[in-house]
């Protein structure tokens, strides 16, 4: 609901441009006509699969009709028989009514148009009869003046807001349960989520975190161009374990977190951060802490998982496609959770603070990386690029598909289906005297693995296949 028509026809301004930049990618052109309560989205039959993933997946639609379209339908005889035609079939052994929308000008009225549909339906099908009150299914049709649509489909979609009319968020992101939820909430919101990652030392971890921010911008917000920051955070780490006592070092790390975000954000002239945090999940969590955390940054913080449950949060991330992703998300436990405080003190950590060397912390933010996300595989690859390969003509390579698709690739070399999430450990038990290529359908995801195995395990016998 939005009140307001200017902003109403903002959003749906937004929307429409969100659209057509998205439509961009299709092999063959994508028609998007924007009315003034609704937008029309005009494909072929061949790209309706894409076509409805992409709308199903942005942010401000709320409901999507799918329809067949006909034109110079001008006679009620004409509308009956292309009606039946589409829809005769599905009839048989039910009760149906046919609902109408009609605008233009025309010699007959919407019930018209009911009637004589209903009755030449009844007629030619085997239909068990019409019942105009608990029907077993509803014929939906609309006429535009010469227009004919028949209504086949109908989606519930995201909801929420048009990306680009909220504003921009900074996302702390860990690529666990939490931050990837709560940065699809805000994308969902029609905020414009940037993502920023702290680095404690494992570049396994770094790798896995740009995978997941990488998926969630091109599932749900590559209508606009986000930023992925790295912030590299062992130094502050070791300055930690000089500085704090080991009740208190969670409590810091997320206040220093929160700074660093803050003084980047800024730069970027944002106006919130986001985290993922959710009340007493775990010990940095509690209403105490939360709130001596929140003393160290001035800047708006939203937590839009701040009252759920664990188990919710999951059935989110199985729901978007990222529970995989954090369930085998490479950790660096940087900080011994040691008998944590529960109910810090607020004095007691205004003390602890000032111990800290906060010079630590500005070469940090000084020493971060900041790139666009959809140039995440050109940034990891290019120190140690991976070798993609094309073609397979007298080769003696196996091929990984990694997609977690029942059916693998059909190669004419040997090929295994080993789903992204299981390559950690499968690839371990593989013979390592073979050369081996991952695949998966747009070579992002492979490169992403490829160059995990090469870092973390050391395998140089791993490229790239992109046919």
């Amino acid at each position: 609901m939005v009140k307001g028509s200017s902003a109403k026809k903002q959003m749906v301004g937004q929307l429409y441009n969100n659209l057509l930049k998205l439509f961009e990618e299709l092999e063959s052109e994508v028609q998007v006509k924007k009315f003034s309560d609704k937008i029309e989205v005009v494909t072929s039959i061949e790209q309706v699969d894409k076509v409805r993933s992409i709308l199903l997946n942005t942010s401000g639609i709320e409901q999507i009709l799918e329809a067949l379209q006909f034109d110079n339908m001008e006679t009620l005889d004409e509308i009956k028989v292309q009606v039946g035609k589409i829809v005769a079939e599905e009839l048989e052994g039910k009760t149906f009514v046919v609902r109408c929308k009609r605008s233009g000008k025309h010699p007959f009225n919407s019930s018209e148009i009911e009637r004589t549909v209903g009755g030449y339906l009844l007629a030619h099908s085997k239909a068990k009869g019409v019942d105009l009150h608990n029907p077993e299914t509803t014929v939906r049709i609309e006429l535009i003046n010469n227009q004919l649509n028949i209504i086949t489909d109908k989606h519930w979609a995201l909801g929420g807001y048009p990306i680009g009319t909220q504003g921009d968020i900074l996302s702390l992101m860990s690529g666990g349960f939490d931050s990837t939820v709560a940065s699809y909430l805000t994308m969902k919101r029609g905020l414009k989520t940037h993502f920023i990652f702290f680095n404690l030392g494992g570049i396994a971890h770094e790798i896995g975190v740009k995978q997941v921010s990488y998926f969630l911008w091109s599932k749900f917000g590559a209508s606009h161009r986000v930023k992925f920051i790295s912030v590299p955070f062992d130094d502050v780490l070791t300055e930690i374990f000089r500085s704090t006592p080991e009740t208190y070092m969670g409590v810091t790390l997320k206040r220093l977190m929160l700074m660093a975000a803050e003084k980047i954000a800024k730069e970027m002239e944002i106006d919130a951060l986001l985290t993922g945090e959710s009340i007493a999940q775990v010990s940095s969590q509690t209403l105490r802490n939360l709130a001596l955390i929140d003393q160290a940054s001035n800047m708006l913080i939203i937590r839009p998982l701040a009252t759920m449950n664990k188990p919710d949060i999951i059935n989110i991330a199985n729901e978007i496609g990222t529970r995989r992703f954090a369930e085998n998300m490479p950790e660096y436990c940087g900080v011994i959770s040691k008998n944590p405080i529960t109910h810090g003190s607020y004095k007691r950590m205004e003390k602890e603070a000032k111990r800290f060397n906060y010079e630590v912390l500005d070469k940090a933010v000084e020493d971060s990386k900041s790139i666009y996300v959809d140039e995440i595989i050109d940034d990891i690859t290019q120190d140690a690029p991976i070798e993609v390969v094309s073609s397979l003509d007298g080769s003696d390579y196996v091929v990984i598909d990694i997609r977690g698709e029942e059916e693998p690739i059909e190669t004419p070399c040997e090929t295994l289906n080993i789903p992204f999430y299981k390559l950690k450990t499968d690839f371990k038990k593989l013979p390592q005297d073979k050369e081996y290529l991952l695949y998966c359908e747009k070579g992002v995801m492979s490169q992403l693995h490829a160059q995990y195995l090469r870092d973390s395990e050391e395998r140089e016998n791993v490229r790239v296949y992109r046919p």
